[in-house]
């Protein structure tokens, strides 16, 4: 039985009658049916999740870990057929940094939460006073996840979720539920029944289950907008949250960069997902001395990477998820053409061809202030702004009120390091951009969230401290 066929019923939920037809990005083609769960099914799966979440807590940390382990090679048997449906519903092609690569990465997320050490810490022992820090499970939480890494960023909040005791329900994007539900069903081989579900509806879900009274906590990733609803909605019941939302993040190039040695670093940190990263790079201010070499060199590497439907094998980039996201990268390019910025690269999209493809657009003298720079476009659409000095590079990449992300690329790294410390961004990458680690906490600041995740403090957020004192 494929994975695609037996994702028509929520796992470990409930079923429902209603389906809706998902369609592949690329071609326009059926992909295949989705349930469309209601509050009633939601329900059943919160009060599934509850039950069986004491027994999963009382198990400790040592057969949690194993069963990620399990769970973690489950998602690898099935890992090629898993990328192709992710493929064809999210649009990523198989090869690149992109379905294959995202597959692998759950299965990697899952064996590295499983192998990071959560002790009691003893704050205080002075012959007097013994007091521990211990984290205790939150009971069950709600997990509000994306369309643009829909199975990693699940796996990034499901798996420290299991790991800390906790049961999980999983609300995935209207755009792509089918790998999240496929994700799930892999996942549930190796676990008890009803201690993660998926519920498969529309916003209405999402909201019910941010104000839930038997949600310990919601980790959401996705727009800044919707981030703060939930905020709202969780007041009541004070929920804990982890929210990792939108960002603007900028890179630096500083004058005494090689514009050849950083260019395909600097393209994948802009382009990765064909752009359709929180944390991709996503306006680039170079230097005057470099400028123009750094255009070239740049425009070199987009100008050869191929874009198409993601089965077939060459390609590196993919359409747009949705339309509603192509519209909006075909807006900000249109905003910055009409100022009188330079298009290096593509900005002119074939509207009769199907799928949602945008072509792979460099856009250089382009004014700080532009809408393409100042908002975040979310797609294959970079624009490279000039400065003159340091200061006010930084100032213009603290501007915004996000800060998820940014980078600074320099031939000293000792420069660079200094540069980024002046940068208001929940992590600064050197000579790179979004590079993540499942070792290495990851969060945002100012309006792109708050909340750690991965390694040691991302376990903790999923804990309820205890200090033991006596």
């Amino acid at each position: 039985m494929s994975i695609i066929t037996t994702t028509s019923t929520s796992e470990r939920a409930t079923s429902t009658a209603k389906s809706r037809t998902i369609f592949d990005p690329a071609t326009g083609e059926p992909v295949g049916e989705a349930p469309v769960h209601t509050l009633e099914d939601l329900e059943v799966a919160i009060r599934g999740a509850a039950a069986a979440q004491p027994a999963w807590a009382a198990l400790g940390h040592e057969a949690r870990s194993a069963a990620l382990l399990k769970a973690a090679d489950a998602v690898e048997r099935s890992a090629e057929e898993l990328a192709h449906l992710l493929s064809r519903e999210q649009g990523k092609p198989l090869n690149g940094p992109n379905a294959r690569f995202e597959v692998g990465g759950c299965a990697a997320w899952l064996r590295a939460t499983a192998a990071t050490p959560l002790d009691p810490e003893t704050v205080v022992d002075d012959g007097e006073t013994r007091a521990e820090l211990h984290y205790r499970p939150i009971g069950v939480v709600g997990a509000i996840g994306p369309w643009n890494w829909p199975m990693l960023i699940t796996v990034w909040q499901i798996a420290p979720a299991l790991r800390m005791g906790n049961a999980v329900v999983v609300k995935p994007s209207e755009y792509t539920p089918l790998s999240v539900l496929a994700l799930i069903k892999v996942i549930n081989e190796e676990l008890p029944e009803g201690l993660l579900s998926v519920v498969s509806g529309g916003r209405d879900v999402g909201a019910r289950l941010a104000e839930h009274p038997a949600i310990g906590k919601v980790m959401f990733t996705g727009s800044t907008a919707t981030g703060k609803a939930i905020i709202k909605s969780s007041a009541d019941t004070v929920k804990r949250l982890t929210l990792e939302l939108g960002g603007n993040d900028a890179g630096i190039v500083l004058p005494d960069a090689d514009p050849k040695t950083i260019a395909e670093g600097l393209f994948w940190g802009a382009f990765i997902n064909t752009g359709q990263t929180c944390a991709a790079l996503k306006r680039l201010y170079v230097h005057d001395d470099i400028y123009d070499a750094v255009c070239d060199e740049l425009t070199k590497v987009a100008a050869a990477m191929p874009m198409g439907v993601g089965l077939d094998e060459n390609n590196v980039l993919g359409p747009l998820q949705n339309r509603q996201q192509f519209d909006i990268v075909a807006r900000l390019v249109e905003a910055a053409k009409a100022s009188g910025a330079r298009v290096l690269l593509g900005g002119n999209p074939d509207t009769g061809q199907p799928g949602n493809f945008y072509p792979t657009t460099l856009v250089a003298d382009i004014d700080n202030n532009n809408p393409l720079v100042a908002e975040e476009q979310f797609g294959p659409a970079l624009p490279i702004i000039r400065y003159s000095a340091v200061d006010e590079a930084v100032a213009m990449a603290n501007a915004l009120d996000v800060g998820l992300g940014a980078s600074v690329w320099s031939a000293d790294p000792s420069a660079a390091r200094k540069v980024a410390s002046r940068i208001q961004a929940g992590t600064v990458w050197i000579n790179a951009h979004g590079m993540v680690n499942p070792l290495i906490p990851f969060g945002g600041s100012k309006q792109s969230g708050y909340g750690l995740e991965f390694g040691v403090e991302g376990l903790k957020a999923l804990g309820v401290p205890q200090v033991i004192n006596g």
